[in-house]
């Protein structure tokens, strides 16, 4: 790709310098092409800050339509990513722009973004927080998210953003034993949780996850919606809190 990109760079550049009855790259003997390969590779030595620009250009065109593709992904998805009555609803609920992260609870980077995120919502306090559970590393994950779900659909939402908290925290093995432990300290019942974890109302809730990620072309952790935007990967509070601002001025 960038080989052809110096090429074509470099063949309009000295296309353009000469006379267009002179120049017809498609009518040239093997004697011409090779003397016209020295004169790219001349051109571009002497001239090596066009290469720079068409990289630049490149990558300002290759970012606008992913963004724009990103856009269209959003809106294509928005009653699932933002009312699909199953997922996990904080910070602002009648926030002004709505954030909405996919998470696997051994994602080292998405603990690593759990207190960037929870400092922007405070910091700003009108944003809607919206958690997907989306365990992709292992079964390790998929217990996690499991048990998860499960606390959310038995003890509700407070129970939920507690033992969630505590899951992005944890650095153990996630295994029956642990989640009984972890629930036992936040007051609640383990035996219905590890019951429940293996229910249709809890694969329903990961599966939909799965087939949406899918759908936004997200393939790991942590993946963010920003309102109409989508940040794959982490990123600083700071990054996050710009891509809010301009979500704002758009709307």
């Amino acid at each position: 790709m960038l080989r052809t990109l110096l090429a074509a760079t470099a063949l309009a550049a000295i296309a353009s310098a000469a006379p267009a009855q002179d120049f017809d790259f498609s009518n040239m003997s093997d004697t011409q092409k090779s003397q016209f390969g020295e004169a790219v590779r001349s051109y571009l030595m002497e001239n090596p800050q066009v290469l720079v620009d068409a990289i630049n250009a490149l990558e300002t065109q290759q970012q606008a339509q992913q963004a724009q593709n990103d856009t269209q992904l959003v809106q294509a998805n928005a009653k699932d990513l933002f009312e699909d009555g199953a997922s996990w609803v904080g910070g602002n609920p009648d926030g002004d722009v709505t954030i909405v992260e996919f998470m696997d609870y051994k994602c080292g980077y998405c603990k690593k973004a759990l207190p960037e995120v929870n400092n922007l919502l405070e910091r700003d306090g009108n944003i809607r927080f919206i958690v997907k559970e989306f365990p992709i590393l292992g079964p390790q994950s998929e217990l996690g998210a499991r048990f998860a779900v499960a606390v959310k659909q038995i003890d509700g939402d407070d129970a939920y953003a507690k033992v969630h908290d505590a899951l992005m925290k944890f650095r153990g093995d996630i295994t029956e034993a642990s989640l009984t432990k972890l629930a036992q300290d936040q007051g609640l019942d383990p035996k219905p949780l590890l019951a429940r974890m293996n229910a249709d109302e809890v694969t329903t809730v990961l599966r939909d996850n799965y087939a949406l990620a899918q759908r936004l072309q997200l393939s790991g952790t942590p993946g963010f919606v920003i309102g109409d935007q989508m940040l794959r990967g982490y990123a600083p509070e700071e990054a996050m809190a710009e891509m809010v601002a301009e979500v704002r001025e758009t709307n």
